[in-house]
């Protein structure tokens, strides 16, 4: 397959058969049987949001393919002083072979594509989040060997960037998506957000839970939301990631969770912590997923 020229904003953008691809070469990478590389490639890495998982993983994925990853803090170059998105993006364009944001608005990532003459990938903006979906069906696929047929059940807020990945993400190779949430609007997935992206929506917890392959759940107070979190820890506590959710799902059922956690908020620190969480399996495969999408983008 050929991605030459193309960006990763959102999985939106990608067929079923593209997304198989780089999930299995992500695999074949991970365990050694496929190698490539970046030599002398360089990533410019724009950060608004701060990051733990994603700074770590892009710049050791970089110098893993053998080429260099730079990380510039927004608040430190010139877009934090009024110099435009498009000028910033041709800027770069003339130096780095590719270019990773992680931004608040989508707007602002589409609008860097734009104008940048080299891939742009979303590490995560207010409505997508695709490098941690890929990261997260890597990890199922490594646990059941297969996406298609799954229950995937997502708890809390279904209404902004993880559940809009993780809908369209599985549920394209063919896995069940439900979004377990209040009937609260801004809760609700956005339709606009996902256009002919299959996913049912439940509001009782133990019923969106029955028979579940996947439980996951996010944080409910985001970046920018300190000011709502009494609201919200009080309107989503009974989307409570717990014992009793997780003994509605299958025995086998695997918890998610992209990270960082808050213990006793959205999950409880027994699962969590617990034989079915697999979240620092996910962590790890942001590492490889990430390692394929650049490959393949920045490539020759």
């Amino acid at each position: 397959m050929n991605f030459k020229g193309k960006h990763f904003l959102t999985l939106l953008d990608y067929t079923k058969e593209e997304l198989e691809y780089l999930l299995d070469l992500a695999i074949r990478m991970k365990k050694g049987e496929e190698e490539k590389e970046l030599n002398r490639k360089s990533l410019a890495m724009l950060f608004q949001k701060s990051s733990t998982r994603t700074r770590i993983s892009f710049e050791v994925g970089m110098t893993q393919l053998g080429g260099h990853a730079l990380f510039l803090d927004i608040k430190n170059t010139q877009l934090g002083r009024g110099e435009t998105i498009g000028d910033t993006a041709q800027t770069i364009s003339r130096y780095a072979d590719g270019i990773m944001a992680r931004l608040y608005k989508h707007e602002d990532i589409k609008e860097l594509a734009k104008h940048a003459k080299v891939p742009v990938i979303n590490a995560l903006t207010d409505k997508y989040h695709p490098c941690q979906t890929m990261a997260d069906m890597q990890t199922v696929l490594e646990k059941k060997n297969k996406l298609e047929g799954l229950k995937v059940a997502y708890f809390g807020d279904c209404g902004f960037n993880m559940f809009n990945s993780t809908a369209i993400g599985f549920s394209k190779l063919g896995a069940e998506v439900v979004a377990v949430c209040p009937e609260k609007e801004e809760y609700k997935p956005k339709k606009e957000n996902l256009p002919e992206v299959k996913y049912e929506i439940e509001h009782d917890p133990l019923k969106g839970a029955e028979d579940a392959d996947v439980i996951y759940t996010d944080v409910w107070i985001s970046m920018g939301q300190d000011e709502e979190k009494a609201k919200r820890l009080s309107e989503l506590q009974n989307y409570q990631v717990n014992e009793e959710i997780m003994k509605k799902a299958k025995n086998d059922a695997l918890f998610m969770h992209c990270l960082p956690a808050h213990r006793e908020e959205e999950i409880t620190a027994g699962i969590i912590d617990g034989p079915n969480s697999v979240v620092f399996d996910e962590a790890e495969n942001r590492l490889h997923a990430q390692k394929a999408i650049m490959a393949e983008l920045m490539g020759d």
